[in-house]
């Protein structure tokens, strides 16, 4: 699994396949961000009962009939994609490490999540599957609330700052291959001392080719976007226009 970008081209990670193309988590979704030439494609599982796990973000968010696991691990294991399980479960771990062992995508895959001890089931059942750390947690949606942006980009200029002296930290703890940082607290400092413990940087979410430009020029690893068609317009460019948005 290629987590760094090393001297390599930026690793392009489709957001919940392309969330912003076709309805997210679907595998019409993951045709879509395989349609626009991305390197990796994640994905939320989420266990919603019995029966088998599924992809979803939440239980309020999910479908009426969604895919299951297995169905997404049976799609992506004929691809050449990378996989990135992000987990919206605190049970059934074992379930997830064996899928991916079944499926014969372990070896492409990493799992992350910001629950440490989820993390760490996982670490235990598939020790040869990287863990990422996501951070931070917007437990409440708070990140989504226009009316807080101002109050909120305050809030993260200031987290970008304290983040760096957490790296070593949270990469030690979750005993971590990559960081997967919300793109605002992202700094060349964070990036550098995340590359210095031998961790990644994976950069969620991403739909602005200004905020693209930024974070290529901080040195991370990976850029994971609702909508692939950013990367086409050339990584960097801060000029581009933008993005017409497609109906589901």
């Amino acid at each position: 699994m290629r987590l760094l970008r090393e001297n390599g081209p930026l690793i392009r990670v489709g957001h919940r396949g392309a969330a912003r193309l076709a309805p997210e988590n679907t595998l019409r979704s993951f045709e879509a961000a395989l349609g626009h030439g991305v390197d990796a494609i994640e994905f939320d599982v989420l266990d919603a009962g019995p029966g088998p796990l599924v992809l979803g973000h939440s239980l309020a968010e999910l479908g009426p009939d969604p895919a299951t696991l297995d169905e997404a691990l049976d799609f992506l294991a004929g691809r050449d994609v990378a996989v990135h399980v992000d987990l919206k479960l605190t049970t059934r771990l074992d379930e997830v490490a064996v899928a991916l062992d079944r499926h014969g995508v372990a070896g492409r895959a990493v799992v992350s999540s910001f629950h440490l001890p989820s993390l760490h089931a996982v670490a235990a059942h598939a020790p040869h599957i990287p863990i990422g750390f996501t951070y931070p947690e917007d437990r409440y949606g708070v990140s989504k609330r226009r009316g807080l942006k101002p109050a909120i980009r305050l809030g993260t200029l200031a987290l970008r700052r304290a983040v760096v002296a957490r790296i070593s930290a949270m990469i030690a703890r979750a005993d971590a291959k990559a960081l997967m940082l919300q793109h605002a607290v992202v700094s060349p400092a964070a990036v550098a001392r995340a590359h210095a413990a031998g961790a990644a940087v994976w950069a969620w979410t991403v739909d602005d080719a200004v905020e693209l430009a930024r974070l290529e020029a901080a040195g991370v690893d990976a850029v994971i976007t609702n909508d692939p068609r950013l990367f086409a317009q050339g990584i960097g460019s801060a000029t581009a226009d933008p993005i017409p948005r497609e109906d589901p």
